[in-house]
This record gives structure tokens, C-alpha cells and sequence, in this order.
């Protein structure tokens, strides 16, 4: 199946804006894990929305920028249960790449990141927990915000592994990005922003191109922050083992009696996580918990004085939709190294569209302060101003 776009063209929704704003005249997109009253939830599942009634709420964070004056278009595309970064759901298809036509469009938020590259909408709510806004951010060409953990209200969504989960969006430029951001996040009062550091452990994995030129933009002086010397935080397999059990329990913990009831059908990955995760014990998450929290420690002390780190968002440019199965498990692992730095420390990440390789865009991304959300947001609208 190939989809001709990332709506859920079987779910249509629409709601109009309740108040104005700093957001009037802008069309969004929800990803399929957030809830409007009166529709059911599907979570990137078939089976899973046959098995679940309507829900009886509307996010909050829908609730907000409907108030702002933006105008919600319809639901868009996961990967199931949005345990995935791929974007390749066997039930429903693949929502296309505008930036890399024969590559994935990366997921989970897979459909949300396709609406936008493609211009449909200004912007689009997905959500985080390994990746799953950034990485299909730097595949597609366009910003994306992981926040910091808890700093968006969660209220009234899915969520596949509370302790990691977050709610981010996307825009294809950093004013839109950061006008959303203005009605979903609190102010900043930690130090101020004012120094670039590289991860050189990201660098190492990304490779010399990549390498090569987030260096020169550091070197130019990116938005007026200083350059730093790069951090190191040990090898990046450590952030993968910690994060990978401890998000895998939480993950059965949420859906593992429903997939022993129902035992649905899941495409390829998917249906592996959560066979793994069906077997990890709590003696197993405590201990992923506890490497989870030293390393959090680790990271936060890097950028406790405003430093910010740098970092490609991912170690390449979207898989081509051909990729072996294989060829896609060892991109995830590499991937999943680099996004579990922001994910275990509980940080905001930014993503911005301006790094490539051959095939395509990676973005760079912005690793800041805990609370540091709309000051990456404004960085990056200063950037793009000039």
C-alpha cells in the first residue's frame, strides 16, 4: 500500500478554531496518539481501534492552539503503537518523503513530518519517546522539537513509555515552530544559552562529512552562540542499553495485557520489541532505570552552566524504502545511540534542517538545559532571520 499522503484518510477530523491569536490563519495535524473527543485513538493499529471506544477528551495541547486561533485538519499516520523510527506500517502503508521520494519518511510520527515537508499543513503535532520526532524531522527536511520531558501537558494522549514519552511538533520553519511553542511552553528562567559544545561521540558515529559540516557552522558563529570544545560523554552504546529495557517494560507494561488478549498481527521490528519486552523483569527495568538516572546525571552536568550541545540528529539521511530489514535494524541502533543522550536526560532537543549527505538532509540538533524549550525555539528563529 502506498499512501498519497499522511492523513488517516479513513478518520477524517476537522475543528475549527475557537478563539484568535498568534496562530490565525495556520492548519495542523495531530498525530494518531493524541485524543479528540468523539474519535477513537488508533495508535497506528487496525485491531487497536476496533477494540477501543471514542474518546471523551480532547488534548489539551489541541485545546490550546485551537484557542490561538490555528485550525486543526485531520489525523495523521504512526507506526504501531509508535514503537518504531521507520515510519513503515505494515497495515497502513508508508506516507511518502517529500524531501527523498524512494526513502522513509521515519516515524513514528511518520505522517505528521509527511504533512508538513509536503506544505499540506503549517504544522503538526507528533510525540517522542527514542526519536520518533526527530529522527523523521531530519529525514524530511524540516524543524522538530522533542521538549523537555513533562513540560507539555501529556493529558488525554497514548503513551507507550511514560518516563521517556513527549509531546513535540514540527513546522518547515523555525517561526512557525517557535509561535507554537509560545502557547505550549512555560518561560525560561535558567542561565541563558551562550555557548556551542559538539558531542564528540554523535560526531564519531555520523562520520567525517557530517562532522565536517556542523563544524563550519559552529565556526560561523551559529545564532551568536560561542564555540565550545567538544564534550565527550563515553561511549554512546551505554545511552542505548540503559534506554532500551527500561523503555521496552514500561512499553509491555502499557500494552502487554491488551497484546495477550487480542494478539494482534505487527510488521516486521515491531513484533520482535515486543516479544523482548515481554520478557524483561522488573529486576531487569530496575536496573536499566538506575544506568538510566546515572547517565541523566552525566548529561544535565554538561549543560547545567547554558551550554549547549551540538549533535547530527541522526547518523544519516532518510533508509531508501528498499532497505533490508537488516540494513534498517543496524540504522535504528545507530540512531537510537544518539537520540538516547536527550531521551535518558530527560532534555529538549531541537532539530534543524540543515545538514546532508548524499542522499539527502540530516537535521542538526540542539541539545539544551532542562526548561531551555523556547530558548532553543528563539536561537533557531534568530538564526533564520540572520
Amino acid at each position: 500500500m502506498k499512501l498519497d499522503n499522511g492523513f488517516l484518510d479513513f478518520d477524517p477530523v476537522h475543528l475549527a478554531p475557537t478563539g484568535h491569536g498568534p496562530l490565525d490563519g495556520l492548519r495542523f495535524a495531530a498525530k494518531d496518539v493524541y485524543d479528540i473527543a468523539g474519535t477513537v485513538t488508533g495508535i497506528g493499529h487496525p485491531l487497536y481501534r476496533d477494540t477501543h471506544a471514542p474518546a471523551e477528551h480532547t488534548s489539551p495541547v489541541i485545546t490550546a492552539l485551537l484557542a490561538a486561533g490555528a485550525e486543526l485538519v485531520g489525523k495523521t499516520h504512526t507506526d504501531e503503537l509508535t514503537y518504531s523510527l521507520a515510519g513503515q506500517n505494515v497495515h497502513y502503508g508508508t506516507p511518502p518523503n517529500p524531501a527523498v521520494p524512494n526513502g522513509i519518511p521515519g516515524g513514528s510520527s511518520s505522517g505528521s513530518a509527511s504533512v508538513v515537508a509536503a506544505g499540506l499543513v503549517d504544522f503538526a503535532l507528533g510525540s517522542d519517546t527514542g526519536g520518533s520526532v526527530r529522527v523523521p524531522a531530519s529525514y524530511c527536511g524540516i524543524y522538530g522539537l522533542r521538549p523537555t520531558h513533562g513540560l507539555v501537558d501529556d493529558h488525554h494522549s497514548a503513551h507507550l513509555a511514560k518516563s521517556f514519552d513527549t509531546l513535540g511538533w514540527f513546522a518547515r520553519d523555525a517561526a512557525t515552530l517557535l509561535a507554537v511553542g509560545q502557547q505550549l511552553l512555560p518561560a525560561y528562567h535558567g542561565p541563558a544559552p551562550h555557548r556551542l559544545r559538539p558531542l564528540s561521540e554523535a560526531l564519531a558515529m555520523a562520520g567525517d562529512d557530517l562532522a565536517g559540516q556542523l563544524h563550519e557552522l559552529i565556526a560561523d558563529g551559529f545564532a551568536g552562540l560561542s564555540a565550545g570544545e567538544p564534550v565527550s560523554l563515553g561511549p554512546l552504546q551505554a545511552f542505548f542499553d540503559a534506554f532500551r529495557p527500561a523503555q521496552a517494560f514500561e512499553a509491555w507494561q502499557y500494552f502487554g495485557d491488551w497484546i495477550t488478549e487480542h494478539r494482534p498481527t505487527f510488521g516486521p521490528g515491531i513484533r520482535e520489541r515486543f516479544a523482548a519486552a515481554s520478557a524483561i523483569t522488573p529486576a531487569q527495568a530496575a536496573e536499566a532505570r538506575a544506568a538510566c538516572d546515572a547517565l541523566r546525571r552525566k548529561v544535565r552536568e554538561q549543560v547545567a552552566d547554558g551550554t549547549v550541545l551540538c549533535l547530527p540528529t541522526a547518523p544519516t539521511s532518510a533508509i531508501p524504502l528498499d532497505a533490508s530489514d537488516a540494513a534498517v535494524d543496524e540504522v535504528r541502533l545507530r540512531t537510537l545511540c544518539m537520540t538516547a543522550v536527550a531521551g535518558t536526560a530527560g532534555l529538549p532537543q531541537l532539530s534543524l534542517p540543515l545538514l546532508h549527505d548524499e542522499r539527502g538532509p540530516v537535521g542538526l540538533s540542539l541539545i539544551g538545559p532542562p526548561g531551555s524549550d523556547l530558548a532553543l525555539l528563539q536561537l533557531a528563529a534568530r538564526r533564520e532571520n540572520g
